[in-house]
């Protein structure tokens, strides 16, 4: 049965990729520490266990860390990532990519020294938004690295994907393998009411045992604009009597039943507004009726790059 975990993308950063519903009066670090804890604390009172940050989330790795170390609790599952670096140095406005991809051996080892001090509650470490560009799926190096960090911890090797290529560097990641066995266990994937692409693959991985996570499930706020599926989704919102919000993520669950589908709430009432998804599930016609709102991968990507950090 998928779970809803928590995301940290927007917690640990004063902008992001965002349709944020209302700003944010305080911007300072103090003030997101403080909100992160809160919205963890209601996570983890609220049945969440899944928590899910990276380096480039600013101070989002370092908030886990501290909570964590804070309330020890021994059931939380961690997950976090390597591969980008956040430079925009808690600059509101800053002009130019807020983090910095580099999928090297160096990166991996220098980010592993800070992660590593997650465990052992550290259950998967997954490459940051691995791309074929990147050619991080044929550096022999790296791989054999996560092969080794594999089976010292025993943490879960992963990656995530997002772009136009994401089905297809699934199934490559899928087919990679050191010493007769598949290197990578986790694959945290887009997929929501818009972008369906990869649902096939899911099939594949999740019938090899493999862990699988979602992302972006409400399409980074997509879901909230006027769009062709807003009539559907406000009827059933109204019938469940929950936001548009958990209609988004529970269709997510029920169509290719991850193990976690994660929410990337930035207060707690939007959390609590999220986990909603777990009252109910969605018929198979209102499935197939919500499943017919699918964007061209082109259409939907090009669309989400177009959408500004907030």
């Amino acid at each position: 049965m998928a779970q809803i975990g928590l995301g940290m993308a927007a917690l640990g950063r004063p902008e992001y990729i965002n349709i944020r519903m209302h700003p944010v009066a305080d911007t300072s670090v103090d003030a997101f520490k403080q909100n992160s804890f809160d919205v963890l604390d209601t996570a983890y009172a609220s049945g969440v266990r899944f928590f899910d940050t990276a380096p480039s989330y600013g101070k989002g790795e370092s908030f886990l860390k501290e909570w964590h170390s804070l309330r020890n609790h021994h059931d939380a599952v961690l997950s976090t990532k390597w591969g980008y670096t956040y430079v925009a140095g808690w600059n509101l406005g800053y002009n130019g990519a807020h983090e910095i991809k580099e999928h090297s051996l160096n990166k991996l080892l220098e980010q592993w020294e800070f992660s590593k001090s997650l465990l052992p509650n550290l259950k998967v470490y997954q490459i940051h938004s691995a791309t074929f560009e990147s050619g991080v799926l044929k550096n022999e190096a790296v791989l054999e690295a996560l092969f080794q960090l594999k089976h010292i911890t025993g943490v879960k090797i992963g990656l995530t994907v997002s772009g136009v290529s994401q089905r297809a560097i699934l199934e490559t990641a899928f087919s990679i393998q050191k010493e007769g066995e598949l290197l990578f266990d986790s694959y945290q994937l887009t997929f929501n009411i818009f972008e369906q692409s990869v649902a096939a693959i899911v099939t594949e991985i999740k019938t090899a045992g493999k862990f699988v996570i979602v992302k972006e499930g409400l399409a980074n706020g997509r879901v909230f604009l006027s769009n062709p599926a807003s009539e559907l989704l406000g009827f059933l919102a109204n019938k469940y009597n929950v936001g548009i919000d958990a209609i988004a993520l529970r269709y997510c669950m029920d169509v290719i039943e991850p193990d976690i589908v994660l929410s990337g709430a930035f207060s707690k009432e939007q959390l609590l507004q999220n986990l909603k998804a777990n009252e109910f599930s969605l018929t198979l016609d209102e499935v197939a009726g919500l499943s017919k709102y699918a964007m061209s991968e082109k259409k939907y990507w090009s669309q989400r790059t177009d959408l500004h950090w907030h």
